[in-house]
């Protein structure tokens, strides 16, 4: 039999003993039982951010890049409703977490108590699932069951809110053996054989065939990128990728389309569309990259593969359904293909017409003169550290895009960014939690001069714990990607989208303890970035680029993909077809 625990000492052993590593959090009135367990201890490493949005996308960032369950823990009342926009940008991009939250004790709940909010209610509509544990005996059962949770089937955020006498009151904790799970959420991992089948034999009589990746396959784990890049060999067939499956497959692979969808590539959107065959792994058909839904892939047949049976035909109606771990249905892809013999169609026609989309060269530009391309900016990073295959987070925005665009990505779980929920503060506090996950890494925020003041008190964060985060930010002192749409859609009407009170980010860099750089223009980009690699701790670089440079090319919102716009002329073009149709 177990021991008998306080609640919050239960709380401290169950983590350990689901091996839990670093917990990132905030402490407070409703939580200082489990922060005094902490104390307490030695096993489990806690991680103080400064606020608690920080908190959870810091345990985002180190669970997307080590595949572990991030674990957050906060307060009551505002810790909890500041935690809210972390827990739903881990929603919607499937990242497992384990979200503790600290109320008000039970004979108090519902009296508007100090710090009392109702967490349940707030967050049920944003995690995956969540409990109010009022049994200090169901803490230790209801930790197992919610790890469980986070990481099985789609992985996502679970909430556990623990009023502050549960904490308090003792309990016998028994660590649970294996097998635990939840009674009723069985997620579908083996994909049923006979549509592995019906899509092989559609593979393998497609003429034109494309696969249609996302962050999926990397939360299958690294077994199922080298099973993608082996069924891609295999069939031959060109690949796609979403914003957040980044890394599956070579940057420079002959194969890879690149990046589809609002700001992807040429190449990868006009294959999407003039496809006979759409084999979507591990992606859900986002807004952003399907454009106008009656001219997506019009004239393909549709293949689904997803564990998450609520994502088919809830968007786009496809032809074969397959509900499953991807990993496990591409290697049953495999063997079937194998076992059979069989031999792709004569996919030359295709890989003809996809040169002829290469050919226009859609991420290209030209670095002339001392103004300095924030496209440039990036290129020359990636080209500088990529033997050291950094980790790379971003904020959102323009730079965002130009990342996802110029900095290769060779490997899964390197590439952290807001995708779903588009959340500005992202980068820097991922960045924290990547590091701490990857001591010897090298990580790198991308960042936009906007975006990074979301969050830029985690500055205080890496500094405590001797963090050598590098933070890059792309400065045109705009908010570029709201002054791109308003030029293009709103006459050039700059409505409170121009940054005019700046701070020195070369001096709050070193009041907060890190080393600042500033890069001028073209001519001082290589040194800039040198110097930020040559220094051992924190560094945040302000990169001046050229304040009006747009981020080509782009699908309109609510246009298809044959409607992209490449560069400048073709959205002077669609200005000028506006301003007709007006008149």
């Amino acid at each position: 039999m177990g021991a008998e625990l306080t609640g919050a000492d239960i709380v401290v052993q169950a983590l350990a003993d689901l091996g839990v590593e670093v917990v990132f959090g905030y402490p407070g009135g409703a939580v200082l039982p489990i922060y005094d367990a902490l104390f307490a201890q030695g096993r489990i490493r806690h991680i103080l951010v400064r606020h608690e949005q920080a908190a959870v996308h810091a345990a985002e960032g180190y669970a997307r890049s080590t595949g572990k369950v991030g674990v957050v823990l906060v307060t009551s009342g505002p810790g909890a409703t500041n935690a809210v926009t972390g827990i739903t940008d881990a929603m919607m991009d499937s990242v497992p977490l384990l979200v503790l939250t600290g109320q008000v004790p039970t004979h108090l709940i519902g009296t508007d108590a100090f710090q009392e909010c109702d967490t349940i209610g707030i967050t049920r509509h944003c995690s995956k699932h969540n409990y109010l544990v009022k049994d200090t005996a169901r803490l230790g059962p209801v930790l197992h069951e919610a790890h469980y949770i986070a990481r099985s089937g789609r992985p996502g955020p679970v909430v556990i809110d623990i009023p502050k006498d549960v904490q308090i009151m003792r309990a016998r904790y028994d660590k649970p053996g294996a097998g635990i799970g939840h009674k009723t959420y069985k997620p579908q991992v083996k994909g049923d054989r006979a549509s592995i089948e019906a899509a092989v034999e559609m593979l393998a009589a497609a003429e034109r065939p494309i696969f249609y990746t996302g962050g999926g396959i990397i939360n299958s784990g690294p077994v199922a990128t080298q099973l993608l890049r082996d069924l891609a060999k295999l069939t031959g067939a060109p690949v796609t990728s979403t914003l957040m499956g980044l890394g599956t497959m070579p940057n420079e692979h002959p194969q890879f389309l690149g990046m589809l969808g609002m700001h992807g590539s040429y190449e990868a959107n006009m294959a999407m569309n003039r496809c006979d065959l759409m084999v979507c792994l591990g992606a859900r058909f986002d807004d952003r990259v399907t454009g106008r839904l009656d001219a997506f892939s019009p004239n393909s047949k549709k293949i689904h593969v997803d564990i998450d049976r609520s994502s088919m035909n809830k968007t786009v109606r496809v032809d074969l359904g397959i509900v499953g771990d991807v990993g496990g249905v591409m290697e049953d892809m495999l063997k079937i293909w194998r076992s059979r013999g069989l031999k792709p169609q004569d996919l030359e026609p295709w890989w003809y017409d996809i040169a002829g989309w290469r050919a226009r060269d859609s991420f290209g530009f030209t670095q002339k003169g001392k103004d300095l391309l924030p496209q440039h900016a990036i290129k020359r990073l990636y080209e500088m550290t990529r033997a050291q295959k950094p980790i790379i987070s971003t904020e959102v925005g323009q730079h965002q895009m130009w990342a996802a665009q110029h900095f290769g990505f060779d490997a899964p779980n390197k590439w952290l960014t807001s995708g779903g929920l588009g959340t500005m503060g992202y980068g820097l506090p991922a960045a924290i939690g990547a590091q701490i996950a990857n001591p010897g890494a090298l990580v790198i925020d991308i960042a936009g001069e906007a975006s990074i003041q979301m969050n830029i008190q985690e500055l205080g964060t890496a500094t405590q714990y001797r963090l050598p985060v590098k933070v890059f930010i792309i400065n045109n002192e705009y908010m570029g990607m709201v002054r791109q749409w308003q030029e293009l859609n709103h006459g050039s009407r700059y409505s409170e989208s121009y940054s005019d009170s700046l701070p020195d980010f070369v001096k709050l860099a070193e009041a907060y303890g890190w080393k600042g750089i500033v890069i001028e223009d073209a001519d001082g980009l290589d040194a800039g970035i040198a110097a930020m690699l040559a220094h051992d701790g924190p560094v945040m670089v302000d990169c001046r680029v050229s304040k009006l440079a747009n981020c080509f090319p782009m699908i309109p919102s609510g246009a298809a993909h044959t409607d992209m716009i490449l560069d400048a002329r073709d959205a002077q073009g669609e200005r000028d077809e506006d301003a007709k149709a007006l008149v």
